[in-house]
């Protein structure tokens, strides 16, 4: 009895409405701030329906290192304290991978959080990033562009430029306090830099357009997908219990409270994104929209190489991996080879480094 009770606490810590909804997605409105007042949110709807790279348990802790290179002394340190299956986490490493960063990741305890204490920014992704002095940076966005602009533009430091992303207190309708993000698309770079990069307004005006509707739209419909329907659902948090330190008997009950518990919050997510019955059609309707903006003339919508929206939707799309949901997203929608495509050149940076 006492192992079905630690099981039962367990399955309800996995819960939507106890867990924080850390990476501003599938529970709350998109740029959400941290969860205040004790009550936690779904992390589950938010981050653990990361598909075959794994819906990560929250009582693991551990560190690694991304890539055996040492970077050299006075370049820039990176640490990225994450939930693996996080969309917004996958967005940045995919952004790292992809321009041969090394940097270090910290999974951290969703339950607890022990790892970021240091932070009143209660959620992932933060980056620290260190080029000399020692910056947390907050929001996936913001963590993109900044570094971003840090690569092309040498004319300021990380801190001058982060300052360019302020954070505002804006209230929900719900009546919540959250914090958003000032600028958090925009690149900040000179007339020069910016003529480089991007030859025409237009690239700049796209690549913006997609990165927002990816955090705005393509990222709601991860949740549903996954838990569409109770097999689905125990197939998600079957990963959870091999992967977790469960007990025989505690697992049996984690497994299929856990599972009960996400099947009903993604259709209460259905509801609040007005999305189809069959919520499949919109995942489809979405990437195939997506691949239609890219057009049948680029390999990416950065032409030949990805850009920022195309690491965008990547890292959201790949959390999906191993599922039902992104097996049939495969199969039913045009998205499969710039996914391969993009797979490729995200591999080969990463060899590269």
């Amino acid at each position: 009895m006492a192992a079905a009770g630690r099981a039962w606490r367990a399955a309800l810590l996995l819960s939507p409405w106890r867990l924080q909804a850390p990476c501003r997605a599938y529970g709350a409105a998109a740029g959400g701030g941290g969860g205040g007042g004790g009550r936690r949110l779904l992390l589950g709807a938010a981050f653990a329906l990361g598909g075959g790279t794994g819906l990560y348990l929250a009582a693991q802790h551990r560190l690694r290192e991304h890539s055996a290179a040492e970077l050299p002394a006075g370049d820039l340190q990176l640490t990225l304290y994450q939930y693996k299956t996080c969309p917004f986490c996958s967005k940045v490493r995919a952004f790292l991978d992809y321009h041969g960063l090394p940097y270090e990741i910290v999974e951290v305890n969703p339950i607890m959080r022990k790892e970021i204490k240091f932070s009143s920014y209660r959620k992932v992704p933060i980056l620290l990033a260190n080029a000399g002095s020692t910056l947390q940076l907050n929001d996936s966005s913001v963590i993109i562009s900044a570094i971003k602009t840090y690569l092309i533009s040498k004319r300021n430091s990380l801190e001058e430029i982060v300052s360019f992303y302020p954070p505002m207190k804006t209230v929900t309708d719900q009546g919540k306090e959250v914090f958003e993000y000032g600028n958090k698309y925009w690149l900040m770079l000179d007339e020069k830099e910016t003529k480089r990069v991007y030859p025409v307004k237009e690239v700049r005006v796209e690549e913006m357009k997609w990165r927002k509707w990816a955090d705005d739209w393509l990222v709601h419909l991860i949740s549903p997908n996954v838990y569409r329907t109770p097999r689905e659902a125990f197939a998600s948090f079957d990963y959870i219990v091999r992967e977790g330190k469960f007990g025989t008997v505690e697992g049996f009950f984690a497994k299929y409270m856990g599972a009960i518990a996400m099947f009903f919050i993604s259709k209460r997510l259905k509801k609040r994104h007005h999305l189809q019955d069959d919520v499949r059609q919109d995942l489809y309707e979405a990437v195939d929209e997506w691949v239609k903006a890219i057009g049948k003339h680029r390999l990416f919508m950065g032409g030949n190489q990805p850009n920022l929206a195309d690491l965008a939707v990547y890292g959201v799309l790949r959390v999906m991996e191993g599922l039902e949901a992104f097996d049939d997203m495969m199969v039913h929608t045009k998205i499969q080879p710039w996914y391969q495509r993009m797979e490729e050149v995200i591999q080969k940076a990463e060899v590269a480094v």
